[in-house]
């Protein structure tokens, strides 16, 4: 699913590794939570995946994707592969919450038919029915944060990114947001977390990627408080 070969992200501004020799191998149907101190490199690692940048040196594979080989021009195919949930949403105002979701298979020119039944589908899986016709304005955080979700979840990805997706609402909330992604996971999709919420990994266990200073120092499953419940 995505795999890193000996990796390594130098920023030629600073002459600082961003990653120094990383390797990495997320599988099918994996849910991982990628942590680490600010600067550690977990952005870099996301922007690896997304090819929103390119390694200094190694292999990047994503989704049957060779990341160092793969033309521009096929970059828009990779990242149809891809969901990404973002810290600030990213939700367009004027648009309500149906037509957010639906924005992403518009772009695509997916048949009209496909998106009047899978856009509500998705919308009721993050629990939100009864907002679909809502603006984003009002909605609560956590409410954004499940829209964004659909609207990831929307394409049927292979894999989604959640990027710090609990920083911008309610603690409390935090849980349920992980709760969802952690039922899409059980469905099959493939799920990256990054966060610095170490509170919500105590509670959910399960894989951990700890980064630090451009390299990965841990990475093991381990149980959370949730199990012992």
């Amino acid at each position: 699913m995505v795999e890193f070969q000996d990796v390594s992200v130098t920023y030629n501004s600073s002459g600082v590794d961003a990653l120094n020799k990383v390797n990495l191998k997320i599988n099918d149907g994996d849910f991982a939570f990628v942590v680490g101190p600010s600067g550690a490199g977990k952005s870099t690692l996301i922007k690896l995946v997304l090819k929103e940048i390119d390694a200094t040196s190694g292999t990047v594979l994503v989704n049957g994707f060779n990341l160092k080989k793969l033309r521009r021009s096929k970059v828009p195919a990779l990242r149809r592969t891809i969901g990404v949930v973002f810290q600030d949403f990213r939700l367009i105002p004027t648009m309500t919450v149906y037509e957010n979701v639906a924005f992403v298979l518009r772009v695509i020119d997916a048949p009209a038919k496909y998106i009047r039944s899978r856009v509500p589908y998705v919308i009721s899986l993050v629990g939100l029915s009864d907002k679909a016709k809502c603006y984003p304005t009002e909605l609560s955080g956590g409410e954004q944060q499940r829209v964004a979700l659909a609207r990831a979840l929307v394409n049927d990805p292979q894999l989604i990114i959640a990027d710090e997706p609990t920083g911008n609402i309610d603690p409390a909330l935090s849980y349920e947001i992980v709760e969802l992604l952690k039922g899409i996971n059980e469905c099959g999709t493939t799920i990256l977390m990054v966060t610095h919420e170490h509170d919500l990994v105590r509670y959910f266990g399960g894989r951990i990627i700890n980064i630090n200073k451009g390299s990965i120092d841990f990475d093991e499953v381990v149980g959370g408080a949730h199990d012992e419940n």
